[in-house]
């Protein structure tokens, strides 16, 4: 069987076992795979929805989902991150409309920004989200402001 089961849970009704995986998923991608030392628990997973994947019990997809104000003036996706051993499956792409999805049902927004990796803004780009302003570097990764409005 190849899908993957899709739940979206506010930080405090998380299972020790979710945020464990979750936390170590995020940081076996942005700290290890992509060389950067960063810091990861930027007190906003408290405020966040958490959109997990899971695929024979394993959390093996993710996204943070903010309200708007708490990153930008519009709610916001963000921590977006597939297990590298899953990538080939293109769970990417239902991993942004669970995400999108989710931004409008839980928090009645339609309009969404993020902060893009730079290579990553085509991908981006097929789930309605548009390039604003210029390349910057964050973490040293270069990443561009992107917006969705619905």
């Amino acid at each position: 069987m190849n899908k993957i089961e899709w739940k979206i849970k506010p930080f405090k009704e998380l299972t020790i076992e979710e945020l464990y995986q979750t936390l170590k998923l995020r940081s076996e991608v942005f700290v290890v795979e992509q060389n950067c030392a960063y810091l990861d628990l930027d007190g906003k997973d408290t405020e966040a929805l958490f959109l997990i994947g899971s695929y024979q019990n394993e959390i093996v997809a993710h996204a943070r989902l903010l309200n708007a104000g708490v990153s930008y003036e519009n709610a916001s996706i963000g921590r977006v991150v597939i297990s590298e051993n899953y990538r080939d499956r293109k769970w990417g792409h239902e991993l942004m409309q669970q995400a999108i999805s989710g931004i409008a049902e839980y928090f009645n927004q339609n309009k969404i920004t993020i902060s893009a990796q730079l290579y990553l803004q085509k991908f981006y780009e097929s789930h309605g989200f548009i390039a604003k302003g210029e390349m910057y570097l964050e973490d040293d990764i270069p990443h561009i402001k992107m917006i969705r409005n619905g």
